[in-house]
């Protein structure tokens, strides 16, 4: 059965790449149609995330040249890249006769022939296919070392992300009302997808590299945006808190055991070094502790003030 497909790729400055990226996307469209595979009423819609060059201006050329093809959505400012992916995700699954949804970045770094096998699984039964790098040649080896622990460590504190797969996936329209259901205001989708239980599977491809820009996620954003995913995918390191304080509770206790005995055999010597390390432990321990209650305090206040994750100025769609 042909199927109505929506590609979703947020942009944030992106005018360098919006050409090519529009060219190669529609050549992949004119392929699948020929070949019955997606309906005419497929589209590729841009999410412009608040740029501050030309991208909203050269999405909109493109819809206006070819609106069977193109559709634009601009966000009233700048969100983030998990919010205008949102924004995109959750515009286009309430256009009538969506059937899925395949989210991308548009850098071109993304494999756009996974396309095909992508809807080769959906068209097998799978909800939520996951693209996923077959390895990180492209990257530098600190990258490649930070990315391993960071999805090991989001293992070990319970997180059920997918290793090496980003943002690119595909999900049916059911996967999308799910994924709707999902409030949160602090967003990780990469943590949340997985959370919405529908059969999935993934698709292996091999990531590129960036057309043309800069890339949009330096070390400073991709610790942030690591942190934001640990830390609202679980509670584990308020755990971890309790269980050091536990740990170092015991140490003073034995600490204290160890000055008294001490005492009653007559070796009383002044122990400074060791008195200043446990003081420089223990203050530094508290610090962390206050910084990563802090961190959960500082997400549960954006959560009940519930504003609204992106708001949509102009969503232009034939």
């Amino acid at each position: 059965m042909v199927k109505t497909l929506y590609m979703v790729l947020p942009c944030y400055n992106e005018e360098l790449v919006i050409g090519e990226t529009s060219k190669r996307l529609s050549e992949k469209f004119d392929r699948l149609l020929s070949a019955g595979v997606i309906s005419a009423d497929s589209r590729i819609c841009f999410v412009n995330d608040g740029s501050k060059d030309a991208t909203w201006e050269k999405i909109a050329a493109l819809h206006s040249v070819s609106p069977d093809r193109f559709s634009g959505i601009n966000l009233s400012r700048n969100r983030g890249h998990q919010n205008a992916l949102l924004a995109g995700l959750m515009t286009v699954k309430d256009v009538p006769g969506v059937d899925c949804v395949i989210s991308m970045d548009a850098d071109l770094q993304d494999d756009i022939d996974a396309i095909d096998g992508m809807l080769e699984k959906f068209e097998a039964g799978v909800e939520v296919v996951y693209g996923v790098r077959d390895n990180r040649d492209t990257d530098t080896g600190f990258k490649r070392g930070t990315a391993g622990l960071f999805y090991k460590l989001m293992k070990s504190l319970g997180s059920e992300s997918v290793p090496n797969s980003a943002d690119f996936r595909l999900m049916s329209r059911r996967a999308l009302d799910g994924l709707a259901e999902f409030g949160e205001v602090n967003l990780f989708l990469r943590g949340m997808v997985p959370l919405i239980g529908f059969k999935s599977d993934i698709v292996y491809y091999k990531r590129g590299e960036r057309f043309a820009g800069e890339s949009k996620y330096p070390f400073k954003k991709m610790l942030s945006f690591a942190l934001d995913g640990i830390t609202s995918m679980s509670a584990t390191p308020m755990r971890l808190i309790f269980w050091s304080g536990l740990l170092m509770f015991l140490i003073a206790v034995i600490s204290g055991l160890w000055v008294l005995l001490s005492h009653f055999i007559g070796h009383t010597a002044a122990g400074w070094s060791s008195l200043a390390v446990l003081i420089v432990a223990f203050g530094g321990l508290q610090l962390l502790a206050i910084g990563i209650i802090g961190e959960y305090i500082g997400k549960i206040f954006l959560e009940v003030k519930a504003r609204p994750r992106y708001l949509i100025q102009d969503f232009l769609n034939k």
